[in-house]
């Protein structure tokens, strides 16, 4: 079945192997509905299994990346709700996360604007972070009387910069400019504005032409390993990497190197 969400815009290069997911709610700073966050997380289930695609990147239209839930449609909204349908919510917010984190392609966020409170957290559980300088973030959440751990924020943002910063930005919930942001870790990157649809595809396209289940390897093992000791994650990688060395892409490899030429993984 094809992906065509309604909520936001999804396009897929056969050419190059890279889909590009789009917030396209620009007049509201792309703010999340839960439309939205239903078919963010459906569509990154499907990419996880979708023949063709060897790389995701993950943008905002207009002025922002997302501002996070929509204060009318999900806020407000909330209020009104008993226990049960809001951790129905809750839930599904989690799912989205847990579904980016899980799906085998590396993950380009392509960060401006506002990134600010759920926006922030689908920022950080991207795979690599290219922000225009623009880009200021915020884990929002204490400034509206929540905890600032929420939709895994309190797991994702001290791996990335540390549980000191972390701390502070969901403590606080204070925005940070791109260039701090660069500093402590939580961008890999800072471009000017203009040049970041450019940059966070050419980043895709080369993770793209690179060996698929090699990085699937490499993602899983990131997240899986932090809970291991040191002996339980060399007994992890002796096992996936004897597994990759019987795949095609490490022949090709090999087979490349010989003739002098780039390697095609498929």
């Amino acid at each position: 079945m094809p992906i065509s969400p309604a909520t936001f815009r999804y396009d897929h290069d056969p050419a190059t192997g890279v889909a590009t997911i789009t917030l396209d709610r620009p007049a509201r700073l792309n703010a999340l509905t839960f439309a939205v966050y239903e078919e963010l997380r459906d569509t990154f289930l499907a990419l996880d299994r979708e023949p063709g695609v060897r790389a995701i990147v993950l943008t905002g239209s207009g002025r922002a990346f997302c501002s996070g839930g929509d204060v009318d449609d999900i806020i407000g909204a909330l209020l009104d709700k008993s226990f049960e349908e809001l951790l129905a919510f809750t839930r599904v917010t989690g799912q989205l996360v847990h579904a980016m984190r899980r799906c085998r392609r590396p993950i380009v966020g392509a960060l401006n604007g506002a990134v600010a409170g759920a926006g922030a957290v689908i920022a950080a559980a991207c795979d690599i972070r290219i922000a225009a300088e623009s880009a200021k973030i915020a884990f929002l959440f204490t400034r509206v009387g929540l905890s600032g751990a929420d939709m895994g924020a309190s797991w994702l943002l001290p791996r990335i910069v540390g549980h000191g910063r972390a701390s502070e930005l969901l403590m606080t919930g204070e925005f940070i400019d791109a260039i701090e942001a660069h500093r402590i870790g939580l961008y890999n990157r800072v471009v000017v504005d203009d040049a970041l649809p450019t940059e966070a595809r050419t980043m895709a396209e080369k993770l793209a032409r690179g060996p698929a289940f090699g990085l699937e390897i490499t993602k899983e093992s990131l997240d899986r390993e932090w809970a291991m000791d040191l002996d339980t994650a060399l007994a992890w990688e002796t096992q996936v990497q004897a597994g990759c060395m019987l795949s095609p892409d490490f022949r090709e490899s090999y087979e490349a190197f010989r003739a002098r030429r780039e390697p095609k993984f498929r």
